[in-house]
């Protein structure tokens, strides 16, 4: 009987941890505000968006993108959507986020956890981050009232 339970366990995990469909994922674990952990073991780096770090020191806002973060995506199947590159330089996978109709990448901008950033020639979805972060800062939501230098960086390089 206990064989069988440890037998069925294993099964359900196995289950829990393989796509449903080319494209899905259980996330497994929520590394910081723009990187996640799938049941396979794959780590995926959102494309087009910086959230504060909390590695190796907690930057202004990284501990509530984090949060945040965990909140939209942690225990949940997602959908993945490649742009044109694979993979970063540290092997994790490059990916739009979706969840239901939300994408992850752009909720975070807009609710002013993460920035919009380009990284070519992964740029799919990046004027609707950049119009999504204006907003944000405009109407001064998550970092852009709790972190003026932030404000101010990006003030500069977008304008007012």
């Amino acid at each position: 009987m206990k064989r069988c339970l440890s037998v069925l366990l294993t099964l359900l995990i196995t289950l829990a941890c393989t796509p449903s469909a080319p494209g899905q994922a259980l996330v497994v674990r929520v590394i910081d505000g723009d990187t996640i952990e799938l049941g396979t073991g794959q780590r995926v780096r959102y494309i087009g968006v910086d959230a504060p770090e909390t590695h190796p020191a907690v930057e202004c806002y990284g501990l509530e993108a984090w949060a945040k973060n965990r909140e939209l995506v942690e225990g949940k199947m997602v959908w993945l959507e490649k742009d044109v590159s694979e993979t970063d330089r540290y092997g994790r996978l490059l990916r739009y986020v979706w969840v239901d109709q939300t994408m992850v990448n752009a909720e975070l901008v807009s609710l002013g956890c993460a920035r919009a950033v380009p990284y070519p020639p992964d740029v799919k979805h990046q004027e609707q981050l950049r119009l999504l972060e204006v907003e944000a800062r405009r109407a001064g939501r998550g970092m852009w009232a709790i972190c003026p230098a932030s404000a101010v960086e990006v003030e500069l390089v977008l304008g007012p």
